[in-house]
């Protein structure tokens, strides 16, 4: 039996992960809310580029994220 992840976050080789290039004047509360249709999911974003991100605030046009 394969283990769950009890985070909730998928692994970063998930297949059913999508990517995002980061727009200028895009936030990661604007990226949740294009994706979830809610804001305040900015951090099940955050959590999924953990080893991208170090803030959830400084984000750059360009920068590739996986979207869980």
């Amino acid at each position: 039996m394969e283990q769950q992840n009890p985070g909730g976050t998928p692994p970063a080789d998930n297949a059913y992960t999508q990517w995002h290039e980061v727009q200028p004047g895009e936030s990661l509360s604007k990226i949740a809310k294009k994706y979830y249709g809610d804001p305040a999911l900015y951090k099940d974003i955050f959590e999924a580029n953990r080893d991208t991100l170090k803030d959830p605030d400084k984000i750059f046009p360009g920068q590739k994220l996986r979207i869980p």
